[in-house]
């Protein structure tokens, strides 16, 4: 059956059947840094798609589940789905035709791409906002050519929306390693392999930085480093360590440090850790996670507390607040390269001190968002949290 005449039959039943679209995003969940679920091993296979639109040229992309989908047309209309979506478009929006062809997005509560992307695409508020575990009868009237969605949502949403016969191309974006060839994909997406390539070459320049100013360092030298996530959730104050295989975990090794808790967290999520597990750790630096508040006012708290002025961590002052503008620079977003280069400087202040961190900041939403100096003194500046 042609694409057409199929999104016509599945559009006039939805149109007849469902409530119109929601203009504005719906609450989700707080996602910081959802679990890593493994891909589904799947063999590679090829989906051909016939995408009757200009204009008339292939692509073949290859998602972070191995398929190969290969397209007659580049897509003009796209779809984000799915949980965790300020991840995607965060990595989309690094390319310059998303502006014109990221054509709907679902929201979430916190973490949601209206908070950034207008001042990235002016206008990013003429575009749709799904309501939050937006579905095919939600997705087929924006008669989209392609479907982004995370890995994780393989099962939750990917099966439900392959009845639209429409390409799903699958990302991860849930660690290092696994970015560059995220970002592969995307280039591959909008028949822009030249700025996947760019992109990628501004991530590995500051990791070769840092490995190049680490050389030498042995693993016996390396500060013993524990990343925690604070928060007082019904009046009390908790603790939690990132799953090993975590963006964040990688960061800090990464960055030159040992992780304490790696071990201790062979996956799942964040894990519950208490004060007595911390002191026995007893780590050389410690970098506090806040998502709903200025991680600043959290570690001010740990110093007041005996328990933690016992700690030689606090003695030496070595407590730190992991920065953030809008979103978190420990997510699997464009902005983990920030959080990477600020963890090594912090983390080796005499080997990274050339580093200047607020031209760093001016960097990379120029060179990634494009945005002018007046936009990110405005727009960013103002929102940063954290050691700085």
């Amino acid at each position: 059956m042609k694409r057409g005449l199929f999104l016509f039959i599945v559009l006039a039943f939805v149109l007849s059947a469902c409530a119109p679209l929601s203009p504005t995003p719906a609450a989700e969940a707080p996602t910081a840094v959802p679990p890593t679920a493994a891909p589904p091993t799947a063999t590679p296979v090829v989906v051909e798609v016939v995408v009757e639109k200009e204009p008339a040229a292939g692509s073949m992309i290859t998602d972070a589940l191995g398929r190969e989908l290969k397209l007659e047309t580049l897509p003009q209309r796209i779809v984000v789905a799915g949980r965790g979506t300020y991840m995607v478009t965060g990595a989309l929006f690094t390319f310059p035709e998303a502006r014109e062809r990221v054509a709907a997005y679902e929201g979430g509560r916190f973490n949601d791409p209206t908070t950034f992307l207008p001042f990235v695409d002016p206008g990013f508020d003429q575009k749709i906002a799904l309501e939050r575990n937006a579905g095919p009868e939600q997705i087929a009237p924006v008669t989209p050519d392609a479907i982004v969605l995370k890995t994780t949502a393989v099962d939750e949403l990917g099966a439900s929306l392959e009845t639209l016969q429409i390409p799903i191309v699958y990302v991860e974006m849930e660690s290092v390693e696994q970015y560059f060839n995220d970002i592969t994909t995307l280039g591959q997406l909008f028949g822009n392999a030249e700025r996947a390539q760019a992109i990628i070459d501004f991530f590995q320049a500051r990791l070769d930085r840092v490995d190049t100013a680490l050389a030498g360092i042995d693993e016996a030298q390396k500060p013993r480093v524990l990343l925690i996530q604070y928060s007082e959730e019904g009046g009390e104050v908790a603790f939690e360590v990132p799953a090993a295989n975590w963006l964040q975990t990688r960061q800090v090794e990464l960055a030159g440090g040992a992780p304490v808790w790696k071990e201790a967290a062979p996956g799942g999520g964040w894990n519950t850790v208490n004060f007595e597990q911390i002191a026995q750790w007893n780590p050389d630096k410690v970098f506090v996670v806040t998502y709903q508040s200025d991680p600043l006012e959290a570690i001010a708290k740990l110093k007041e507390d005996p328990a933690w002025q016992a700690l030689d961590v606090t003695k030496n002052n070595e407590i730190y607040g992991f920065p953030s503008d809008i979103f978190g620079w420990d997510s699997p977003d464009p902005r983990w390269i920030l959080g990477v280069t600020w963890l090594a400087q912090k983390s080796y202040p005499d080997l990274l001190a050339d580093v200047d961190m607020q031209e760093e900041i001016r960097t990379f939403f120029a060179e990634m968002y494009g945005m002018d100096a007046a936009s990110i003194e405005q727009n960013i500046l103002p929102t940063l949290k954290g050691d700085l």
